[in-house]
Formats: structure tokens, sequence, C-alpha cells
């Protein structure tokens, strides 16, 4: 019997592949998330990457061709674990279903940025975490799957990635945040103002501490003066600490 009989699909769905699924829901099962996840406005699924070796010792990893450090995650195993993913997916229900967005979050993938969150919020994730020195490249290549970077650093392994890329993909979805007006200011909405520039500074009561007021301009009741305050501050920060964006807009 289908998980969903009245087709009341979820609006985003992911199924993760690792070999520590007791890492999640994590973050993701409490605060906006979490609640999303109640309503399905979202669904979760993870696979423990061991369930599919075929040896008795669960072996996923093995020694790389050509020497070095490390172990490399099998393909056939990798393969496996896709396959099934696949089947998990809500959509995979309906007929003539779309394929399923498969990610390995990896040190020489692309960034994760806004503009592809924005992307992967309409699509159903397979997200593959690796460990060890990684995964074998023709299981990367059958599968064409999408090499993201949180950054230009080292991880221990994919779940934090996969948390990461889920947050930012459920908090766009309807009924996610009450008001969707709070999402066209952030650091890189996607509003014409705001695009390309970090978030301007926010203030709350009281309005006098340690010292310090709050900006006159937000007390003065002018909005359109206020708005003016905010797009000039998101421009001096972003200027200040992200000049690259700025060099960006510009062309």
């Amino acid at each position: 019997m289908s998980e969903y009989p009245d087709n009341n699909y979820p609006l985003f769905s992911a199924v993760v592949l690792t070999l520590f699924p007791e890492m999640f829901p994590g973050p993701l099962g409490h605060s906006l998330a979490g609640k999303a996840l109640e309503k399905n406005i979202w669904s979760l699924k993870t696979l423990q990457i061991r369930d599919f070796a075929t040896d008795k010792h669960k072996t996923v990893d093995d020694k790389p061709f050509g020497g070095g450090t490390g172990m490399v995650m099998k393909p056939d195993v990798i393969d496996a674990a896709i396959n099934h993913a696949k089947t998990l997916l809500p959509l995979s229900l309906k007929p003539q279903a779309p394929s399923p967005t498969i990610i390995y979050p990896s040190p020489r993938g692309i960034p994760i940025t806004q503009p592809l969150i924005e992307k992967l919020k309409n699509e159903q994730l397979i997200i593959l975490c690796g460990r060890f020195e990684g995964i074998d490249q023709r299981v990367i290549d059958h599968h064409q799957m999408l090499e993201v970077s949180l950054g230009d650093f080292i991880l221990s392994g994919g779940e934090i990635v996969a948390m990461t890329i889920i947050d930012a993909c459920v908090r766009l979805l309807d009924g996610v945040i009450g008001n969707k007006d709070a999402l066209s200011q952030e650091s890189f909405a996607p509003t014409q103002e705001f695009t390309r520039l970090l978030e301007y500074p926010h203030y709350t009561r009281p309005s006098f501490w340690n010292g310090k007021s709050v900006p006159d301009v937000l007390l003065s009741g002018n909005h359109s003066e206020i708005e003016r305050w905010r797009l000039e501050q998101a421009k001096l920060i972003t200027q200040a600490r992200r000049p690259d964006l700025i060099n960006k807009k510009k062309e």
C-alpha cells in the first residue's frame, strides 16, 4: 500500500545514503525544518550503505588502484544503494516520474550557492555521503552525480553538507516560513535590489543598550528612508567582506 494514499506528495524529498544514518534527522528534526517534516511538506529517508555490501564483513571500501593512502568506496556497493534509493522517493510512485538529482558532497565540487539551492528545492534528491578518500570515479560518472562543495576546507564526511543542503532547500518551500517577505532581503536573496548582497544589520529592543543606540533612521517611521539605509548598509558590508560579490553584480 502506498505511503501517500491521497497522492499528497511532499513538495521536496531527499534520500541520504550514509554510513551513519543515526545522525539524521539531527538538526533537521527541529525548528522550521522539523515542523515542516511533521506536516509532510518535505520527506527524508536514510539508507545504511553497508546494507548493500555483499560479503559477510559488509565491506564498503577497498585499496585504491595505483597505490596511495586511504581507502576508496566501492562502485558496486554505491550503485546498489543508489538504485534502491530511487525507489524510495515519493515521486517514484508516479508514472513518468522525473529523474532525481544525485548529489555527492566533495571538496572538488562546485560551490553551494543560493541560486543552486533555488534550483534544488524543486527536485527530488539522493545525497551520497562519502567517507575515506572518496568513491570510485566510475560510479560518479555512471550516475552523473552533481559534485558540490560547502567551501575550501575538508570535512570527515558528507553528512553535514547533506544537512546543510536540505535545510537551505526546506526553508524556501511554501508553508515553511510564515512571512515569505522575510526571504526577500536576506543575504543572497534573489530580489533585484538585494541580489548578490550580504544582509544589512538588525536591531531590536531595548533601543539603548551597553552605551549604544539603535540608528535613528530605524526609529523614524520613514519606511522609504529605512529601505534606503538598509540597502546602503548591505552594499557597505558586502564591499568590506565579500567584494567578489560586488564585482559579479557589475558584470
